[in-house]
C-alpha cells in the first residue's frame, strides 16, 4: 500500500465546506462534473468532450512538487453535502501576484458556493499575494459577480482561448489588492 502524498496546503474554512487539497479519490466527482458540456465552456482548459485520464492527470499535476497551481475541493462533506462541490484554485504569478480559478458544479449553481469559496481564499491568502487576478468570460456574469462580491475591481476586456469550445472567448479581468 502506498500513502498519498498531500501538497503542503492549507485546509481553509468556510461556512458550509472546508477548502481542502485535491485527493486522488476525487478523480471520480471531478469527472462527471467536468464532464458536463457548460461547465466546461465556462473554463479556458478543460476540454470538452472529456478525455479519458484527463481529470486523472490533472490531480496528478496538482499533487505534484515545485507545481505552480494549488488547488482546492470544496468538501461539503462535513456539512452533509457533497465531498466535491466544485474547484478553486490559485496559480504563482511574478512578483508576488496570483491568479484565481474556481468553478462549482452545476448542480450547485445559484447556491453562493463559488462566493464562499473566493471569499475563503482571499480571507486566507495562502500565496502570500499582493495582488490577485482573475478572469471570466463575458457571457458568464454570474462569475463576475461573484468576483465584484469578493471585492475584485474590473481591470479591463481580453480575450482567453476555450479549450471546450475551441474559440477565442470576448474576457472580463478584474484584481484585488491585498492589505
Amino acid at each position: 500500500m502506498k500513502a498519498e502524498v498531500i501538497p503542503n496546503q492549507p485546509v481553509i474554512e468556510a461556512a458550509r465546506f472546508v477548502l481542502r487539497p485535491l485527493r486522488k479519490s476525487d478523480a471520480g466527482l471531478v469527472a462527471l462534473y467536468t464532464a458536463d458540456r457548460r461547465l466546461a465552456e465556462g473554463t479556458r482548459a478543460i476540454p470538452h468532450p472529456l478525455p479519458p485520464g484527463a481529470t486523472e492527470a490533472f490531480i496528478g499535476r496538482a499533487l505534484a512538487d515545485g507545481r505552480d497551481e494549488d488547488v482546492w475541493a470544496l468538501d461539503g462533506a462535513g456539512h452533509g453535502l457533497a465531498e466535491v462541490l466544485g474547484l478553486v484554485s490559485l496559480t504563482r504569478m511574478e512578483r508576488a501576484q496570483s491568479e484565481v480559478g474556481y468553478w462549482v458544479a452545476p448542480a450547485f449553481w445559484n447556491t453562493g458556493f463559488a462566493s464562499e469559496a473566493v471569499a475563503a481564499i482571499v480571507a486566507a491568502n495562502p500565496h502570500s499575494a499582493r495582488t490577485l487576478f482573475a478572469e471570466v468570460f463575458q457571457d458568464n456574469p454570474g462569475s463576475a459577480r461573484v468576483l465584484t462580491n469578493c471585492g475584485f475591481d474590473y481591470l479591463g476586456d481580453a480575450e482567453s482561448w476555450s479549450v471546450a469550445r475551441g474559440a477565442r472567448v470576448p474576457t472580463w479581468t478584474y484584481l484585488r489588492r491585498m492589505g
